[in-house]
């Protein structure tokens, strides 16, 4: 399975592409979408969607997983990064990606094992599990690639409950049960 994690921001949305074969993850891609503090919030959000689409064209991957949206500052800064968010929902849409949200805590537990762990821990777990040489920068595309990362661990283990459940259900499962 291959992912595209998103960590949005109007100055920095973080990508990363994680696929998960052979019950390994690889990393194919990260790194952030940049827009100038001098752009006006549609240009920003144009370069943002264009960027986010062409990378789901050239990646392929099977899903979107993108961090959700818990608080922020003040309302403008939430109101611009819901719009952000908006237009990486639109990019997925427009190229047939079924979307998962996690919240920080959610990508903190998937990722670390706990949900309160610092973002240097996360950083640091996503370097090992991705077995890459240092910690990805900048901190937009780590902490992508954590995204992603959830969400494979995520749909992986879902898999295998559902597996589990279909196995019990099957008639030679149920060979005692009478």
């Amino acid at each position: 399975m291959r992912v595209l994690g998103v960590d949005c921001g109007t100055a920095s949305t973080g990508y990363g592409i994680v696929e998960l074969a052979g019950g390994r993850c690889r990393m194919l891609a990260y790194g952030a979408i940049r827009t100038s503090p001098s752009w006006e919030l549609p240009q920003r959000l144009q370069k943002i969607h264009r960027e986010l689409k062409t990378l789901a064209e050239r990646f392929a991957p099977e899903a979107m997983a993108i961090e959700a949206v818990f608080s922020a500052v003040n309302v403008r800064s939430a109101l611009k990064l819901a719009q952000v968010r908006g237009v990486a929902l639109l990019a997925a849409a427009e190229t047939g990606l079924p979307v998962s949200e996690y919240s920080a805590l959610e990508v903190k537990r998937g990722v670390v094992g706990y949900g309160r762990a610092e973002k240097c821990q996360v950083q640091r777990m996503v370097r090992q599990l991705l077995q890459l040489e240092v910690i990805p920068e900048p901190d937009d595309a780590a902490d992508a690639l954590a995204v992603a990362l959830c969400h494979l661990h995520t749909a992986s283990t879902h898999k295998k409950i559902a597996a589990s459940v279909a196995a019990e259900g099957s008639p030679r499962s149920n060979r005692g049960s009478r």
